[in-house]
């Protein structure tokens, strides 16, 4: 299984909105046949594991197929990969984790079914970390919500005037874009737009897909040349009506709150329903404070570097009012911490019962 979640990890970049999957089969100890699946349209883990076992010559009848997410039963782009275990006569099916689709346990029953012994569970975290959009999409109908901020110690991302390049290093900025380019779409709001022009693509790590690029702007104020704008897959969020003067290949989302504001957690389900499992937010501290505020951060991806900027320099985030007490307060559990470059990074998430969480 460990060895499936490697494979798995291949198509970190490239399975959207399918989750990542890897699978690998076993005779006598030995491995006959192993595959993962790469992209959506193409073919899934099992059935490339079982095709990468017949160009080895390897018979796999009676055979234990592991894999990463319980083989599916419902037809998408591609037929279910249950009907290809059943036919490939495997005994024993190893899986991680259930398929979260509605038909979920399906799979693994109909397998039972014709006798073949299903084991569910077998590294189940580590195979839910891997896929943590997919499942958010599928069971929370919202896409995984990770912030990534760059700051200095004392917390701050930019002088006062707005200037934020460069408090982090190469290193830092080249691992934030390996995450731009896991995730399905890269989140910002019309303050960034306005005063960094920002392509919000991938560049400084090699990637066959670019996220789609979402805009918040409640005032329509995004300029036509805007650089976010440029190519197929930019969507912006409105509170109003559309800007005539936008290339008619941007989608508009109008989605007011009646207050004034962009209902922003309608928006995560609008973009849920556009397969959108991990949403890259990169934005200035109101956005940042908006989400928080809504409850609607699920991780954060702080890259801190070793400087000092001191005040009047922009903080992280910006809350709607006040906070009275300490009690209030958004809590946060370290999920991961580790040196990049001259940098730290730090993957945490909210503890549950804080704040406004």
């Amino acid at each position: 299984m460990q060895r499936a979640l490697e494979l798995a990890a291949l198509g970190m970049c490239t399975t959207t909105p399918n989750p990542r999957v890897g699978c690998v089969i076993v005779r006598d100890g030995n491995v006959i046949g192993e595959g993962f699946h790469e992209r959506a349209g193409d073919a899934h883990a099992e059935v490339n594991a079982l095709a990468d076992a017949a160009r080895r010559g390897e018979v796999v009848q009676g055979a234990t197929l592991y894999v990463t997410l319980e083989p599916c039963n419902h037809h998408g782009r591609t037929p279910p990969c249950v009907d290809a275990v059943l036919a490939a006569a495997i005994s024993r099916v190893v899986a991680a984790g259930a398929d979260p689709h509605s038909q979920a346990g399906s799979g693994a029953a109909r397998l039972r079914a014709a006798g073949i012994t299903v084991d569910l569970g077998l590294y189940g975290d580590e195979a839910r970390e891997l896929n943590i959009g997919f499942f958010s999409r599928l069971e929370r109908a919202r896409p995984w919500v990770r912030s990534k901020v760059a700051a200095s110690l004392d917390g701050r991302t930019a002088l006062l005037d707005g200037q934020s390049q460069w408090i982090t290093g190469p290193d830092a900025r080249a691992d934030g874009h390996a995450w731009r380019a896991r995730a399905c779409a890269i989140l910002t709001g019309i303050g960034t737009v306005l005063q960094d022009d920002p392509q919000l693509d991938v560049r400084a790590v090699s990637t066959s897909r670019q996220p789609r690029r979402v805009i918040v702007d409640r005032h329509a104020q995004t300029p036509a040349t805007a650089r976010v704008l440029a190519g197929d897959g930019a969507l912006i969020v409105t509170a109003g009506e559309r800007n005539p003067a936008w290339p008619s290949a941007v989608e508009v989302l109008t989605l007011p709150d009646g207050g004034g504001h962009i209902d922003l957690p309608r928006m995560l389900t609008e973009l849920a329903q556009r397969e959108i499992n991990e949403l890259h937010v990169e934005a200035g501290a109101k956005l940042n404070g908006a989400l928080l505020d809504a409850g609607l951060v699920d991780e954060l991806l702080l890259y801190l570097a070793p400087a000092i900027l001191g005040d009047p320099a922009r903080g992280m985030f910006v809350r709607a009012t006040a906070l009275q007490s300490l009690a209030a307060r958004s809590e946060f559990a370290w999920h991961d911490v580790q040196r990049i470059g001259g940098d730290l990074r730090i993957i945490a998430r909210p503890v549950a019962g804080s704040g406004r969480h």
